[in-house]
């Protein structure tokens, strides 16, 4: 069966398009639901293993204490991990789906094309969430609480349990979106948009760009930012070589056609 057969055989009504992406919008709502039913459950152990980084940065001996304002703080602060953890643990399932609806309208090497990809999108995001976790965190927190005061006038930290799990979230997101970027440029240069010479040509707009990323994304110190802007100037560069190589396998698919068609 030829590839246009292929699609031909999967094509199909408007209406039945549409009963197809509520079926996998179903399945992905109920594995975020489960998933958030158990990470609401484990919440509390979840939380004090988001601590681990500021636990660090405190000393393992040092009493860690947190507090909320408000009688419902706490409670959302929960329900945002679960529905945060709930997002995540369910991702492969969201991307199963996803693939699942779209790939009847793709040929057969776009459906191989298309599979590293979805394999690598977690997979990087897992790298930068632990760079946030084992390096950027740890060093956040030290910076933040060197800033504390003792003497006569005491200033010292005490964290709401809401900024605390906001800060991590925003670092885990920041971290994780700017390691999707071998795959964002990738797939620019499978769609024909972009060349791994105009790569070459903006390094110098990219990395300003990465620097003023990481200085958004990350907390006012100089620490976390060199430790978000420096991976993703490394990821840039491995772009470079993803798209190099992209481009070589479109040559030689299109080197092997039109020796198939000459010698015809």
């Amino acid at each position: 069966m030829t590839d246009e057969e292929d699609i031909d055989a999967t094509k199909a009504p408007l209406i039945e398009h549409l009963i197809e992406l509520r079926k996998r919008l179903m399945w992905s709502l109920a594995a975020i639901f489960v998933a958030f039913l158990v990470c609401f459950w484990f919440a509390k152990p979840i939380y004090n293993l988001l601590l681990w980084p500021y636990r660090v940065a405190a000393g393992v001996d040092a009493p860690i204490e947190l507090i909320y304002t408000a009688p419902q703080e706490f409670f959302f602060t929960q329900v945002k991990l679960a529905l945060f953890g709930a997002i995540f643990i369910a991702f492969p399932v969201i991307a199963s789906q996803l693939y699942m609806f779209v790939a009847p309208g793709l040929y057969r090497a776009e459906r191989k094309a298309f599979l590293p990809f979805l394999i690598a999108t977690p997979v990087l995001f897992l790298l930068g969430a632990a760079l946030v976790y084992f390096v950027a965190m740890p060093l956040a927190m030290t910076f933040f609480l060197s800033m504390q005061q003792t003497g006569d006038v005491e200033i010292m930290l005490t964290a709401k349990v809401s900024e605390y799990l906001s800060l991590i979230m925003m670092l885990i997101m920041g971290f994780g979106i700017c390691f999707q970027l071998p795959v964002l440029l990738t797939l620019l240069a499978r769609a024909g948009l972009l060349t791994s010479d105009q790569l070459k040509q903006y390094r110098r707009h990219a990395i300003l760009g990465v620097f003023l990323a990481a200085a958004i994304l990350t907390p006012p110190d100089p620490v976390s930012q060199i430790a978000l802007a420096l991976p993703t100037l490394l990821l840039y560069e491995l772009s470079i070589l993803a798209v190099k190589m992209a481009e070589k396998k479109k040559r030689d698919a299109a080197d092997a056609a039109s020796a198939t068609t000459s010698s015809t």
